[in-house]
Parts: structure tokens; C-alpha cells; sequence
């Protein structure tokens, strides 16, 4: 049987550059051979919210940043990398954002996968700390090294378009025309080929910062999932 692909409108998605990750899991239970990578692309990530925007590519491209900073030119192990988000949950996009997160370090919070004799768990290694909530704010700390690092994403930093505050409601409210719904689309979506592909034109949008003797949650507080 043929694979079938998901048909996406903007081209430049497939220009993003992937994530590469090693599953140790995957090898234990035989779904990939030893040493092979999971690749993750933006349009995974267009999956799990169900739609692109400023919030889902920040959020793949901060976790990106995120691991490169933590492991060089290595690749980074999925499921040893704890993550804490500095909110709760309904703060900002943080909900949506962190299923990003999650779907591609795979640190999940209570409903994630608990492990096979003591290893390979997941669950317990998002975090949302409402009680020091910050601006687009993620950490994230190996586990064996407990190297830690800061990412902060700051959407203002790019360009603004005040023709946006026109068309969006006519969008949401489906009385645009194909012009202007084409048109809010371009800016839309424009935006997020900033973040994904030319972020170091906008100083400022991602800030990434080691912090040091950071201590991670151990237990169960508001986890995600």
C-alpha cells in the first residue's frame, strides 16, 4: 500500500530544518534499528496543534535552540530531558506549545509513559510553574549531565502589520473575501517563516541563556498531559 502524505499549502515548511533525536526506547522494543534517529519536522508539529502559527513554530524552534545548546553537535536522547514552563497551563499559548515540546524531547507530565523495569519513563518531566509565572519562558535540563538552559521566545521582536487588525476579524467571522482572506494568510503565515527560517534577522526573538545549579522538579506539579 502507498504512504499517504498530508498536503500542506506553504512550501517552506519543508524548508525547516528537522530535529534529530536518538529513542532508546524505540531500539529496546524493536520499532527503529539501533543508532537510527527519530526526525521530527515542523509539519509534525502542525499536526499536533492543527494548524501553524507564531506560537507552534516558536515553540519548535525554541526547543530546537533549546537542545542544540544542551548537547552541541550530539544528539540529543529522547526521554532524558526534563522541561519546566515558566506558567500554567491557560497561560499565554503554553497548553498548545507545550504538546510541542513534548511530542519531540518526549518529557511528558503524568499521563506519559511510565517506563519498562525502572527505565525509559516519561511521565513526570514537563512541569507548568504558575507560581513564577514569566513571558515565553522554557527551561530545559538534562537529565545526565543536568545541564540546564533558559529560552526565551519574544514574537514582538518581528515586524507588525497593522492590516492585520482589519482582516483578522473578518476572517474569524467568515465574511472575508478571497482576497483578503488570501492576503491574511500571506501576512499570517509570513510570520512564521520568519520565526522557523530567519530568525537571526530579528534580535531579540529567541534568547537562550545557561543557567546553572538549576534544580528541576521531582514530582507530580501541574504536569501536563
Amino acid at each position: 500500500m502507498s504512504k499517504i502524505n498530508t498536503i500542506w499549502r506553504q512550501d517552506f515548511f519543508e524548508r525547516v530544518e528537522p530535529i534529530k533525536l536518538i529513542e532508546p526506547l524505540a531500539y529496546v522494543l524493536g520499532a527503529q534499528n539501533d543508532s537510527e534517529p527519530f526526525v521530527f519536522n515542523y509539519t509534525d508539529a502542525v499536526l499536533v496543534a492543527g494548524h501553524s502559527c507564531p506560537a507552534v513554530s516558536g515553540a519548535y524552534k525554541l526547543t530546537a535552540k533549546a537542545l542544540k545548546a544542551l548537547y552541541g553537535s550530539e544528539l540529543p536522547v529522547r526521554g532524558e530531558i526534563k522541561v519546566v514552563i515558566k506558567g500554567g497551563p491557560s497561560d499565554l499559548a503554553y497548553g498548545p506549545q507545550s504538546h510541542v515540546i513534548s511530542l519531540i524531547t518526549g518529557a511528558a507530565g503524568a499521563t506519559g509513559f511510565k517506563g519498562l523495569g525502572g527505565n525509559y519513563g516519561r511521565n513526570n518531566k514537563l512541569f507548568f510553574d504558575s507560581n513564577d509565572v514569566q513571558f515565553n519562558t522554557f527551561i530545559f535540563q538534562r537529565e545526565d549531565t543536568n545541564k540546564t538552559v533558559k529560552v526565551v521566545y519574544n514574537p514582538q521582536a518581528l515586524p507588525g502589520d497593522m492590516r492585520m487588525n482589519d482582516l483578522i476579524p473578518l476572517v474569524l467571522r467568515g465574511i472575508a473575501s478571497r482576497e483578503q482572506k488570501d492576503l491574511f494568510i500571506s501576512l499570517w503565515q509570513g510570520n512564521v517563516k520568519r520565526i522557523l527560517l530567519e530568525d537571526e534577522k530579528y534580535p531579540g526573538l529567541f534568547e537562550v541563556e545557561e543557567l546553572k545549579n538549576f534544580t528541576a522538579p521531582k514530582g507530580i506539579k501541574e504536569a501536563a498531559y
